[in-house]
């Protein structure tokens, strides 16, 4: 019946078409050829889905296709950066599906394909996702646009993107025969109108008018909603007038009905919040910011985690077969780590690092030296992330590397085409590299992506990460770091609050109890700790360094992976209140 919640067992049963979990995520970063991500959000959702195929879960997951992909950056010697399509063929990675949906957009017919791509985990279990595709014949060339470019266009192209990724995607997935659906998870708010095609199945035809709570409660328990971001410019709001243009009049008296409009706007968060039964922030500091976001919601959490063989470097793997090769199928045996040799953790680590400054070398010209102590630090390069704090005060960044010894530091990361403040942090980092020459060597590398991000957490000696508290809903590159023996040294925001154990797994920067970041105490404290702890520590005591980085696998590696978090999902969101096992709600 629609809007019935299928109980556990009809999820256990052995008849084909199992009760399914579907997952909506505007990117998921599938593989480097498919260049459907544009950065911590689409890794996270690929890593979700190969963690899910691995553990045998029946998921479904749905995206837009973006044939122009994000965007490949370019650099000049400046620092400043351009953008271009991304050229890439998806009839040459994907397969096209036959089905055909229609979803109606200003009133226009617009026909949406999907290509799929089959996500095969290691225990052989398959995940499909479906890529929806506007560029279809019939449909009027703006249409056909639609799914072109992610994160791309004005509000108005933005609105259409969650319409085709929402109402398109459900209607898909009932196209392709995926019922029944057990929940429905919304990866951020991008994919809330997800909730309308359910609100309206749940009416079975009856009226708007006719809309009770009992049928707001029907939905709720079918869905799951992940929100990602403490910062309120970061929620997706459409004013109403353009949703009405868009959606339509009932779809929108629909969404009022259920109470999902506030003074003229469509704040797509408050629509997930309000029509869903499970609602998690993706680290323990992230949950407790998002209920002070939204005070009158129950928000749990599940701290974010990392794909475990995705992003272990090859060297590291062939080490952790030979101590603990259940590691692979049971991220837990990570723990074990703390058996391995300090001499083997040195030896594989420095074979991932003259593999990456190899890699450095291609791709910019610059050769840096194996020896020298090497800073990492990716991220989406957008102000509040502060990728130039470590040049706060470059004399005394000199002044460290005469009293202690060498330093090098390796940057990556794009700025939103449209975020000005991003593109000139990268001017700025040019600069100082400019500025410091061959006193503290900086190379910028331009579109980092995923193969460049694997070697790089795995070839520098520490993860830099010091984001404006509390604005750091989790992230997720110093857990990659973590999975092959590199400490962090990160402000205590996101993640780094639960992994972090000072001395032990990495350094801290500040303290944990101021509420906010402070630019000129944290950029003290960065100086202060690499003078006086870490640079000592790693030209000094190499094996107490060694130590550090065995902790941070054995620690921070075993429970900060995306094999935990699915776990974490089937039992407290997909499959809740159940007496089986986790092991036991997945396909048999």
């Amino acid at each position: 019946m629609p809007g019935q919640h299928p109980s556990h067992e009809d999820y256990m049963t052995d008849t084909p078409g199992p009760s399914t979990v579907a997952y909506f995520s505007m990117e998921i970063c599938l593989e480097q050829a498919i260049p459907t991500y544009s950065g911590g959000l689409g890794v996270l959702a690929g890593d979700t889905l190969r963690s899910a195929a691995d553990l045998r879960v029946p998921l479904v997951a749905v995206t837009l296709l973006h044939r122009n992909g994000y965007f490949q950056q370019s650099l000049d010697a400046e620092g400043n950066q351009s953008e271009r399509p991304v050229s890439w063929r998806p009839e040459e990675r994907l397969e096209e599906m036959p089905a055909r949906v229609v979803v109606p957009i200003e009133g226009r017919d617009v026909t949406i394909r999907a290509w799929r791509y089959r996500v095969i985990g290691g225990s052989g279990h398959e995940v499909p996702v479906y890529l929806l595709d506007s560029s279809v014949d019939g449909n009027s060339d703006w249409d056909r646009t639609l799914t072109d470019s992610l994160y791309g266009g004005d509000l108005h192209y933005r609105l259409c993107q969650e319409v085709i990724l929402g109402i398109g995607g459900a209607a898909m997935l009932r196209e392709l025969g995926h019922e029944p659906i057990v929940a429905y998870h919304m990866n951020e708010g991008h994919a809330a109108l997800v909730t309308v095609p359910l609100l309206e199945w749940q009416l079975d035809g009856r009226p708007v008018f006719e809309v009770e709570d009992a049928d707001l409660e029907a939905v709720r328990r079918r869905t799951i909603f992940t929100t990602h971001t403490p910062v309120p410019a970061g929620h997706d709001k459409f004013p109403l007038d353009m949703v009405r243009a868009v959606i339509g009049d009932k779809r929108v008296e629909l969404l009022e009905k259920a109470k999902c409009t506030d003074e003229g706007t469509l704040n797509m968060t408050h629509i997930a919040l309000r029509l869903s039964r499970f609602v998690n922030g993706v680290a323990m500091k992230h949950r407790d910011v998002s209920r002070g976001m939204f005070p009158t919601y129950p928000i749990n959490s599940i701290t974010n985690g990392v794909h475990a063989t995705t992003w272990t470097s090859p060297r590291f793997q062939a080490l952790f077969d030979e101590s603990m090769p259940e590691w692979r199928t049971d991220n837990l045996y990570l723990r074990y780590a703390v058996g391995i040799g300090l001499p083997e953790i040195r030896a594989a680590h420095m074979d991932c690092k003259k593999e990456f400054l190899e890699e450095v070398a291609k791709r910019t010209g610059v050769t840096l030296d194996v020896n020298t102590f090497t800073i990492g630090f990716a991220r989406r390069a957008t102000p509040y992330k502060r990728a130039d704090l470590v040049f706060s005060d470059v004399e005394r960044l000199v002044r460290i590397t005469e009293h202690v010894g060498p330093l090098q530091i390796v940057f990556g990361g794009k700025a939103h085409p449209h975020d000005g403040g991003g593109k000139e942090l990268i001017h700025r980092i040019h600069e100082a590299a400019r500025e410091l020459g061959d006193r503290v060597k900086v190379v910028y590398i331009e579109n980092y992506e995923m193969e460049i991000a694997a070697k790089m957490v795995a070839g520098v000696d520490l993860w830099l990460n010091n984001p404006m508290k509390p604005l750091e809903a989790s992230g997720t590159s110093g857990m990659k770091a973590a999975m092959n023996g590199v400490p962090s040294l990160s402000v205590l925001d996101g993640w780094w609050i639960e992994g972090h154990v000072e001395g032990v797994t990495g350094w801290s920067i500040g303290s944990a109890v101021d509420p906010e970041g402070d630019q000129s105490k944290d950029a003290f404290d960065l100086y202060m700790k690499l003078e006086r702890i870490i640079m000592p520590l790693y030209y000094g005591l190499p094996y107490a360094y060694a130590e550090v980085m065995r902790h941070a696998i054995a620690l921070n590696g075993s429970f900060f992976n995306t094999q935990r978090m699915v776990e974490q999902y089937v039992r407290n969101a997909y499959f809740p209140n159940s007496v089986v096992s986790v092991a036991e709600a997945v396909v048999a």
